[in-house]
């Protein structure tokens, strides 16, 4: 349970100004993503869920995974994959 809340600690974060992920600006039609460190022009097409959103949720899916293997790859190298 401790580990559960944790992890959701860690998605949650603190909730500080400097902790955020995404910056919507309606008047230049942008979106920028901090986690990825991404800009798009196509705001209307975002928040549409059209092509932009797509692009955005597959490199978050793609950074999840690698997160993930990298955290295997460092629990195996530390004996914790035998």
């Amino acid at each position: 349970m401790r580990e559960r809340s944790s992890a959701l600690g860690a998605q949650l974060g603190t909730g500080d100004r400097s902790e955020k992920v995404r910056t919507y600006n309606y008047r230049e039609g942008r979106v920028t993503d901090h986690r990825l460190r991404t800009t798009t022009r196509d705001l209307a097409g975002f928040l549409a869920g059209e092509g932009a959103l797509s692009k955005v949720v597959a490199a978050l899916r793609a950074r999840r995974l690698r997160a993930r293997a990298e955290a295997a790859v460092a629990e195996t190298a530390a004996g914790g994959g035998e």
